[in-house]
């Protein structure tokens, strides 16, 4: 028979080795799941003439002359 310091090596070997298992499965799930909802290429950027401004509505005006921040979202139609 092994000693103890023997047979918590081997208990520790076998622990790193489902550790990294785990860990590779894991992380090929996490890639697999993800690739599959993302939409297929090809990906192109969209050209915008910088000369033109967007069709937005105007940005409000605070009463006593402050600084104002505007957030546009664009919503999707249900």
């Amino acid at each position: 028979m092994g000693t103890t310091g023997e047979r918590r090596r081997r208990v520790w070997r076998r622990v790193v080795i489902v550790w990294a298992l785990a860990v590779v499965v894991g992380g090929g799930l996490t890639r697999w799941m993800r690739d599959s909802t993302e939409p297929r290429g090809p990906y192109v950027w969209e050209q915008t003439k910088p000369d033109e401004t967007p069709d937005l509505p105007p940005c409000p005006t605070s009463a006593d002359g402050g600084a104002v921040a505007c957030a546009y979202v664009e919503a999707e139609a249900p």
